[in-house]
């Protein structure tokens, strides 16, 4: 009997301290949801929700699909939270963000300021960290989500999101951002965030790029496209970075993995010179008591294409192309920083964090009035290239043929 007694007590108890699956959710209830854009209508936000649609991406698999891979809900509220809840009433099940794969912020809302949305972004205790930021340019982050994308990725926040993740790897151009980097950025004195910009190229008839009709030709009717680098002051977008200016932030950075350049050739013509590695450092110093930046860039190339008279044994000739190459890239990075000098007062480089690292006693001096000091910082950049390999022919066919 005590036995018993016993084994009934230990039961109990174990029942007691086994809370089991609490807050588990139905996948039949549930609304995976992988993009939001949001977009300001006067003094409301418009949310909308890329959510899958499961039973036409298994459906597609037997080639019998006839609807959309996903559909979008949209609407507005005071506050973004609010939208999201407001959403319950066309969506049947409850969206479920924690495979978020991009946020699409319109333009006109990024310039008057995002740090409202990303507050409530950051609470959520769905949200992973690891989904894309990006500005909607010429274009509202709907329409964006709206526009129906190439077969290879047939659901848009997936096309979004792998084609800035392969870009920002193989094109120096390209950028990606994530909200634990946007709000680091945000809250430091000496550095101010960029954000990747995408842009619609082609048709802008909604009847048409919003079906599968945009992709059933050769060239799709409409597609999205990376389109420069948004610089912000703070929480406001105040311009845009071009190509070249995007590749020098990201020289500047370290950011470049791998990209593609194009040089002149001493006697004419061009070639094309793979970046395959770089190395960039920043050191901020005090000269003469003032506040100063050391750039150094280190850049390794491959030859891939000749398109020019020139013989590439030579070791002298080797040379001068490294030294083009070294003024080209020096150019076009001075010219940057001095735009983001002069025209927007944002330290969008970081050199406030270094002078903090190497100087903090004269950081501490400065830092409040970091932006006019920044306006006039001397920024000494220096860049050196080796070019290592030639591809597996030394000369161009084109000379072969002229002898």
């Amino acid at each position: 009997m005590r036995r018993m007694i016993g084994t009934l007590l230990a039961l109990v108890l174990l029942g007691a301290v086994t809370t089991g699956c609490w807050n588990r959710r139905e996948l039949n209830d549930l609304a995976i949801t992988v993009a939001l854009g949001i977009d300001k209508i006067g003094n409301e936000f418009r949310v909308s929700a890329q959510l899958v649609n499961p039973s036409e991406i298994a459906a597609r698999k037997g080639s019998t699909s006839k609807g959309a891979p996903v559909v979008t809900y949209s609407e507005t509220g005071g506050t973004v939270f609010e939208a999201l809840r407001k959403m319950t009433t066309q969506s049947p099940r409850k969206l479920y963000l924690s495979h978020l794969r991009m946020l699409v912020v319109s333009e006109p809302l990024a310039r008057e300021g995002i740090a409202k949305l990303l507050d409530v972004l950051s609470r959520a205790h769905e949200l992973r960290t690891d989904f894309f930021i990006v500005v909607a340019r010429s274009a509202s982050a709907k329409e964006m989500l709206d526009t129906y994308t190439v077969p290879q990725e047939i659901i848009p926040a997936n096309h979004m999101f792998k084609t800035i993740d392969i870009s920002s790897a193989l094109w120096a151009a390209s950028g990606k951002k994530t909200i634990d980097e946007l709000i680091s950025d945000m809250i430091s004195k000496g550095k101010e965030p960029v954000l990747t910009g995408i842009g619609i190229f082609g048709d802008t008839d909604r009847d048409k790029t919003g079906t599968e009709e945009n992709v059933r030709h050769i060239v799709p009717l409409s597609t999205l496209h990376i389109v420069g680098l948004a610089v912000f002051k703070n929480d406001k977008l105040i311009g845009w970075l071009n190509d070249e200016e995007s590749q020098a932030y990201n020289y500047v950075l370290d950011k470049v993995k791998g990209t593609a350049g194009q040089l002149a050739c001493p006697k004419g013509g061009k070639l094309t010179l793979e970046i395959i590695r770089t190395k960039s450092e920043i050191k901020g110093k005090l000269t003469d008591g003032q506040p100063a930046v050391d750039v150094k860039l280190r850049l390794e190339n491959d030859v891939t294409d000749v398109e020019c008279d020139i013989d590439l044994n030579d070791v002298e000739t080797i040379a001068e192309l490294e030294r083009i190459a070294e003024k080209k890239v020096k150019q076009f990075i001075v010219h940057t920083i001095r735009k983001a000098q002069t025209k927007w007062h944002a330290d969008i480089f970081g050199f406030g964090e270094a002078i903090h690292r190497a100087e903090p006693k004269a950081w501490k001096k400065i830092e409040n009035r970091w932006d006019s000091v920044f306006a006039e910082l001397p920024v000494n950049v220096n860049v050196d290239v080796k070019i290592r390999r030639l591809g597996t022919v030394s000369d161009p066919f084109m000379k072969l043929m002229k002898e």
